[in-house]
Parts: structure tokens; sequence; C-alpha cells
């Protein structure tokens, strides 16, 4: 299967500011490949430099199987591309915005902007100037979508949006990823994650320091315990995150549950609550172990 995105080695620093370190990524054609990091970890700043909008300090981008730094303008017209913050020209409206986004790709996208404007609630005739940063980002995923590219990617595009747009968001990227299209999402938000990729790398500070389907990335071992009536518990292998509240004594284990149920038996516990972690204390899992 081709590889529609192949980031080797990454590199680009901004002085004594963190970017990224040794980026390696790799796509194939027809995922849908989640990149996931809380703000600041670096995210941006790879997309930014797979699109040849900033310059990177030395590593190998190729897209959709050409290098972006000798194949720019070829590669751009087959991306469709959301930035985490949407951007126009204030007094244009927004059909000016609309058409401006498909002469710069030299095509006629009239219909699939109006089927897009339909699904999505658009007000053409707005001025840029009088939407809500909702109403900004459905113009954006217009922009995006309208040419039907090859390759979609996006930088934290649902913040701004309502549930109801964002649940018709994600109803259209499943549509043009089950047409063949490969998507490449940047998101802090997890659940989004672990609803709609099927792969995806989690960065910390500038490096990566997890890739693998998202089934096995949230597939764990763990497990999350509140016991109620104490306030103290004897050293055991394999408990982290440790916090004593009014509700009781939290903790993770990792690993054979019966040394723990044994220990559990010997104290004086008025209940026990055993549970399936989260996918937000999974996700520190992954954080606590690249910082081991």
């Amino acid at each position: 299967m081709e590889q529609v995105i192949q980031i080797k080695d990454l590199v680009k620093s901004y002085g004594k500011s963190r970017g990224v370190s040794g980026i390696s990524i790799t796509v194939q054609q027809g995922d849908f490949y989640g990149f996931i990091g809380p703000n600041g970890a670096g995210k941006s700043t790879t997309i930014r430099s797979m699109l040849g909008l900033i310059k990177k300090d030395s590593g190998c981008i190729n897209l959709l199987g050409m290098d972006i730094k000798t194949n720019k303008v070829d590669i751009l017209k087959r991306i469709g591309y959301m930035p985490s913050e949407t951007m126009f020209y204030p007094t244009l409206r927004v059909n000016e915005i609309i058409k401006m986004t498909a002469d710069a790709y030299q095509m006629d996208c009239n219909d699939k902007a109006n089927e897009l404007c339909e699904r999505l609630k658009v007000d053409r005739t707005k001025k840029i100037e009088e939407l809500s940063l909702g109403n900004r980002k459905k113009i954006s995923i217009v922009c995006a979508l309208q040419h039907k590219p090859d390759l979609y990617i996006f930088d934290e595009p649902t913040s701004g949006l309502d549930p109801l747009m964002q649940k018709e968001f994600f109803t259209l990227l499943r549509e043009v990823n089950k047409e063949g299209a490969t998507i490449f999402f940047s998101s802090h938000v997890l659940s989004e994650i672990q609803s709609y990729c099927n792969h995806a790398a989690i960065i910390k500070e500038g490096k990566i320091i997890a890739v693998d389907s998202v089934s096995n990335l949230t597939k764990t071992n763990a497990r999350k315990v509140t016991l109620k009536g104490i306030s103290q518990l004897p050293l055991i292998p394999g408990i982290s995150g440790k916090t004593c509240e009014e509700s009781g004594l939290h903790f993770m284990y990792r690993g054979d549950i019966k040394p723990l149920i044994s220990v559990i038996n010997k104290l004086n516990v008025q209940d026990v609550i055993i549970e399936e972690p989260s996918l937000e204390e999974i996700f520190l899992h992954y954080y606590e172990k690249a910082g081991e």
C-alpha cells in the first residue's frame, strides 16, 4: 500500500523555544491517522513543516510520493488543509472566500461547495467579520473539502464547533475516508482520536513517544482502584498516581490483580471500586513512561 505521508527525523527549533526533535511518522493511503498531544507538544510545528509553511532545520518530508521541498505546488494542489486558527480577510463575504479558495486550485468547486454549505448551514452572504468563531470554522471546512483532495490535514479542527456541527463534520470525514482519501488528524481531544482514528502517534515535548493502532494504544492491563475507608496503603509493586480524597484512596494498578486483592482483604476497607481507566488516564500513562 502506498505511503501517503513519510516524515523521517524531522527537526525544527525556535532557538531556546522547543519545536520538534527527530519526528518520524509514516501514514498509509486510506488511513484515518491521529496525531495527539497537549497544546504546545509540537503538533502544529510538525504540520506546518509538512506543508512547507515553515522551513525545517533537518529531516525528510514526503507527501503523496513527493518531496515537499522540491514539489510543494504539486503537493498542495492535492491537499485539503484546515489550520487550528481560522483567519480570513474580514471584509470579504463568505461566498468570495470560498470562490477565492477554489480559484487557487484552478478548479470549479461550486457543486461540492453548495453541498457542504447546505450540510453545515453556512450563510454565504455574510461578511467574515460578522461571523462567530464556529461559523468561521465552518467556512474553513468548506475550503478544505470542496476540491476533493487526496490527503486531508486537520490541525485541532473542532474547537469552536457546536456538538451538532462536530457530528456533521466527522460524518463528512468518514465519507471521504471511505472513498479512499487519507486523513491526518491532529487533536488534543482524546475521545476524537479513539472514536474516529485507526492509527495514531502520541507526541510529547517535540518527540514521538508512542505509535500504534488506536486499539493497541488503548489496551492496558492497568486498573483504576478506589478504596473507601482508608487513607494509607502498604507498599505494593504496580501502584502509581496515588491520591487521597474524601471519596477514598485512589490509584492506578498495573499487573496481576490477585496480589492486590490479597492485600486489600487484610485491610479495614469499607468498599472497593475497580474499573477500566479512562482514555485520558491511559494517555497520561504514556506520558509517565516517557518521563521515566
